[in-house]
């Protein structure tokens, strides 16, 4: 694989970032063989390039000679999660001045939903479940919910397999068959919405955004006796044209 044209790359560095992503798209895990055959490159490069990245820790050798993403690559994407919330705080005020209520952003990471930037209402006071930093599981979110419903049917079911669905509260979703198709749902309606599923009396509208390198969501969350269905028809096309800002930015480059 020849470095992108017009790229100014170094050819070897490409290489190396083009195997892990194919590691990542393969589930995390993969052969030599495998990456050869995904990636077109001779066997004698990938092998130096893959000895390379675990000796600096980026790639792991597991029992069965298959090779997985490294642990060194998790502080990179949690400060880069960090960094992706910085820049979009500005975006999400916006839209809490807009809408008058809470603003989340979270990242799909290690099979959890992990919130990055939270900008909190100013006109209404509440305690709110979400902070930055705070992990859950992605059936029993909005946010979870909308990048669930933006995956391949069968991905989204192994990732509910490895994560189980727990109920937390009487309204989570537990069985993966009826999850899947509200998600579907979701899809062609373009939003999720958290129906105390999470926390009892919060609601929460949430959307993908598209082209984002991990899977992202925005979301607008609030106590149920303010986001009636009525609120929720007027703030959702505001949360949907906010996920679309997100998306152009990352387009051009922003973040």
């Amino acid at each position: 694989m020849a470095p992108r044209e017009g790229s100014g790359g170094v050819q070897s560095l490409e290489r190396a970032f083009e195997l892990l992503e194919r590691i990542a798209d393969a589930g995390g895990e993969t052969s030599l063989s495998e990456l050869a055959t995904s990636s077109g490159l001779p066997m004698p490069t990938i092998h130096r390039l893959i000895r390379t990245l675990v000796s600096l820790g980026y790639v792991r050798q597991n029992t069965n000679r298959r090779y997985a993403l490294g642990a060194r690559l998790i502080r990179l994407g949690e400060n880069a999660s960090l960094q992706f919330g910085t820049w979009a705080r500005p975006l999400l005020a916006e839209l809490v001045e807009e809408v008058g209520e809470t603003a989340n952003l979270a990242v799909l990471e290690r099979d959890e939903v992990v919130y990055v930037a939270q900008v909190p209402s100013s006109r209404h006071s509440m305690r709110m479940f979400t902070e930055v930093g705070r992990r859950l599981l992605p059936h029993g979110t909005g946010v979870g919910k909308a990048v669930l419903a933006h995956l391949p049917r069968d991905e989204a079911r192994a990732l509910l397999e490895r994560t189980g669905m727990p109920a937390y509260t009487e309204h989570t979703y537990t069985d993966p068959d009826a999850l899947l198709d509200h998600l579907a749902a979701v899809a062609d309606r373009g939003y999720a919405l958290d129906e105390s599923e999470q926390e009892l009396g919060v609601r929460c509208i949430a959307v993908a955004i598209a082209g984002a390198p991990t899977p992202t969501a925005v979301s607008v969350s609030g106590p149920e006796g303010r986001l009636t269905d009525a609120t929720v028809a007027r703030i959702a096309p505001a949360v949907l044209r906010t996920a679309d800002q997100l998306s152009d930015h990352l387009a051009d480059g922003v973040a």
